[in-house]
């Protein structure tokens, strides 16, 4: 698989925990109705707002690592102590039907995606600031202190692969942050149909 689907259009969207990759996804939802999630799985517990088959796939390890045996994921990394992935199935379902398909996804797994899919749209997510990123961490409130810096270490490493991405958006102020990337994907559907009527 050397590029994208015919169809849709594919967005990774990416960054490190705490960016807000998952509200953006919501609003820019809300903003255009062909833009799609696909639903990840991963072997995390669920927060105490997210529903199995909606928020995540939730699986155990062992059902995850059949997964993996029977190669039905995109992509799929081991994030601390946990796993996820992206189901081949989902992105090419969604793609098919020309939706605009948002993979809200770890660093790690971004890399393989933009390998795949070399044409798909890659935007990297930060927080304005360490600090910002650290009090986001903290409202959370699912995991000790440990955890936490454990996750900080992780993102502040994960920052270094934004130059890896088409586009870099400061998550800062939310609605800027939104208009800003649906700006970006209005831009490359443009570009796509000027492509196909060359």
């Amino acid at each position: 698989m050397n590029s994208e689907p015919a169809g849709g259009l594919l967005v990774v969207l990416s960054g490190p925990s705490g960016s807000g990759k998952d509200t953006i996804l919501s609003e820019l939802m809300k903003l255009e109705p062909k833009v799609a999630a696909t639903v990840s799985a991963t072997t995390r517990k669920p927060r105490s707002n997210e529903i199995d088959g909606k928020s995540y796939h939730f699986l155990s390890i062992g059902e995850f690592e059949k997964r993996i045996d029977e190669d039905a994921f995109l992509e799929y990394v081991r994030y601390g102590d946990n796993y996820y992935g992206t189901l081949k199935s989902e992105v090419d379902a969604l793609l098919k039907k020309g939706m605009i398909t948002v993979l809200v996804i770890e660093v790690r797994g971004a890399a393989e995606i933009i390998k795949k899919y070399p044409e798909a749209i890659s935007i990297f997510l930060v927080a304005p600031s360490h600090e910002v990123l650290e009090a986001r961490l903290r409202r959370r409130a699912e995991e000790d202190e440990e955890g936490i810096k454990k996750r900080l270490m992780i993102a502040y490493t994960e920052m270094e692969r934004c130059r890896d991405y088409k586009y870099l958006v400061i998550n800062d102020v939310l609605e800027d942050a939104v208009r800003h990337i649906y700006e970006i994907i209005q831009k490359e559907q443009q570009s796509e149909r000027g492509r196909k009527n060359a």
